[in-house]
C-alpha cells in the first residue's frame, strides 16, 4: 500500500515539475523598433499550420518592469506562440512614447508571421497594471497602419483580436478617478508623472496642460464598435472612495470600461474577486477569440 501510494506520489511530482518547467525564448532580444528598449522575446510552438500569437506587456506604471525572460511549459501547450515586449518606459521617454512602442510591436511582429508561423489576423495582447492599460489602448485605439510609409513595420496593422487585462487602468483622467475610484488613485505616479506633471495637484491645476496627452493615452477615449472583446480581472473587492492604499488597480477601472462598451455594444467581460462572475474564464476567452477548439 504504501508502495503504491509513493509511486503515485512521484507520478504526481514529476508531472507537476513538468508542468511547471521553465522554458527559454525560441528568438530572443529581437530588435522591432530604433530605440534599445525596443525588443521582445518569442516562444514559437510546433504546429503544421499558423497558430494564434499572444503578446504579453509588462506592468510597472509605465515607469518599471521588463519583458519575461521564460515561460511555463503549460503556457505552450495551449495552442498559441507567446511573446513578450519591452518598451521605452516613462523615465526614458514620456508618454505616448509606451503605447505607441506596444503597437509598433504588433505592427513588427506582423512581418514575422509567415517566418514565424503564425497568424496575423489572430494576436492578442495581455498584461497586468500598465501593461493591462497598453493591451486596452491596444483593443480599441483605431488602426495606426500607414500604407504610404517608407518603414515596412508601420505599414502593417495595429489592430488585436482581443486583450486580457489584469488591475488594468482604463483612464488618466484624473477628474473622473478623483470622482468614481478616489484620491488614492491619482496619487500614484502613474496617473502623473508619465505625462510629465510633477504631483497629481499640479496635473489637475495645469490640466489645459496635460489633457490632450493624458486622454489621447486612455483606452476609455479610444472605445467603438468596431473593437474586439476584452477581458478584465481585478483581484479584490473594490470600495469607494480609497483614500489609503492601493487605488491605481481598482475595480472602478473596469467598471467605467464596462459601462462604455454597454453604450457602444461590445463585448467586455468583467471579474471581480468575490463579485461579479464572468461568463466565461480567461482561457476560454482566448480560445474564443483565437478560434481555437
Amino acid at each position: 500500500m504504501y508502495k503504491i501510494t509513493f509511486i503515485l506520489f512521484l507520478s504526481l511530482l514529476c508531472s507537476t515539475l513538468l508542468f511547471c518547467q521553465k522554458v527559454e525564448p525560441t528568438h530572443r532580444e529581437i530588435s522591432y523598433g530604433p530605440h534599445v528598449d525596443m525588443v521582445l522575446n518569442l516562444w514559437k510552438i510546433d504546429s503544421p499550420s499558423p497558430t494564434p500569437l499572444l503578446v504579453h506587456i509588462h506592468g510597472g506604471g509605465w515607469l518599471g518592469g521588463k519583458k519575461s525572460k521564460t515561460v511555463h511549459t503549460n503556457e505552450l501547450k495551449k495552442g498559441y506562440s507567446f511573446a513578450s515586449i519591452d518598451y521605452r518606459l516613462a523615465g526614458v521617454e514620456l508618454l505616448p512614447a509606451a503605447v505607441h512602442d506596444a503597437a509598433r510591436a504588433i505592427q513588427f511582429l506582423r512581418t514575422k508571421a509567415k517566418e514565424w508561423n503564425f497568424d496575423p489576423s489572430r494576436i492578442a495582447v495581455t498584461g497586468g497594471s500598465a501593461g493591462a492599460a497598453s493591451s486596452l489602448w491596444l483593443a480599441y485605439h483605431d488602426d495606426m497602419a500607414n500604407p504610404k510609409s517608407d518603414d515596412p513595420v508601420l505599414r502593417q496593422s495595429s489592430r488585436v483580436c482581443g486583450a486580457i487585462a489584469m488591475g488594468g487602468q482604463t483612464t488618466l483622467d484624473p477628474f473622473l478617478l478623483e470622482k468614481k475610484i478616489g484620491l488614492a488613485c491619482i496619487r500614484h505616479p502613474m496617473i502623473w508623472k508619465t505625462v510629465g506633471a510633477n504631483s497629481h495637484e499640479h496635473l489637475m491645476k495645469n490640466w489645459g496642460q496635460y489633457k490632450d496627452l493624458s486622454l489621447k493615452c486612455s483606452p476609455l477615449t479610444h472605445v467603438s464598435k468596431d473593437d474586439p472583446p476584452v477581458f478584465l480581472n481585478y483581484g479584490k473587492p473594490a470600495p469607494i472612495p480609497v483614500i489609503k492604499g492601493d487605488g491605481i488597480h481598482h475595480a472602478g477601472f473596469g467598471r467605467l470600461l464596462k459601462e462604455r462598451c454597454e453604450l457602444v455594444g461590445i463585448e467586455c467581460y468583467l471579474q471581480v474577486k468575490e463579485h461579479e462572475v464572468p461568463k466565461l474564464t480567461k482561457d476560454n476567452f482566448l480560445k474564443k477569440v483565437f478560434l481555437i477548439d
